[in-house]
């Protein structure tokens, strides 16, 4: 009889984002990860100890899932066209994952991985895009404070286009509130004096 595959953080993180991004965080419990991974419940207790240690570490991993190849995508774009990218990609994975964008960016982490992430500040109250802002102001000359609000808006803009894009299963096409973010993100560029070269 052959020896049972070691169960690894990785294997098990794998198979909670796969839940994650079918059913949702509902669908993320130790008993369905394990008929996942063919396995008993305890070496995925084992290895986090609790549900809620396991969607803090899920959150990580949705992160560098969503996110990793976002550098790629970037890569030998202008600061502004590299700006918007982000944007691009928040909506592409609202429309394509909405099940992690909302795990990630709207339900209240209290309650879905039992952290406060935003301590006693206001989320408004934060730089949205600090290494944005340092970036366009270098190479456009323009002060840190306008570009922090355009980008500040843009944050905000996209954030709020992206979960009524997660919730319309698709009524709206993607490429349209892509297009609608660019189109905002323009005019509030030149608006401040920076003129962007479509």
């Amino acid at each position: 009889m052959g020896r049972k595959a070691k169960i690894t953080k990785e294997m098990v993180l794998e198979a909670a984002f796969s839940l994650l991004d079918e059913g949702g965080i509902n669908a993320v419990i130790i008993k369905t990860i394990a008929a996942k991974l063919q396995c008993s419940t305890q070496p995925i207790s084992w290895l986090f100890g609790s549900m809620t240690e396991l969607r803090k570490e899920l959150l990580k991993y949705s992160g560098k899932k969503m996110w990793g190849n976002l550098e790629e995508e970037m890569a030998g774009l202008d600061a502004v066209h590299a700006f918007f990218q982000t944007g691009i990609h928040y909506l592409t994975v609202a429309c394509d994952h909405p099940h992690v964008f909302r795990f990630m960016n709207v339900d209240n982490p209290k309650d879905t991985i039992g952290a406060d992430v935003t301590g006693d500040q206001s989320m408004f109250s934060m730089q949205m895009n600090p290494m944005a802002v340092e970036i366009l102001s270098k190479e456009y000359d323009v002060s840190k404070e306008k570009i922090s609000e355009v980008v500040q808006n843009m944050v905000i803009y996209t954030h709020g286009l992206a979960v009524m894009m997660m919730w319309d299963d698709y009524k709206m096409p993607k490429e349209t509130a892509i297009q609608m973010v660019y189109d905002l993100g323009i005019k509030l560029l030149k608006d401040i004096g920076i003129e962007v070269k479509e």
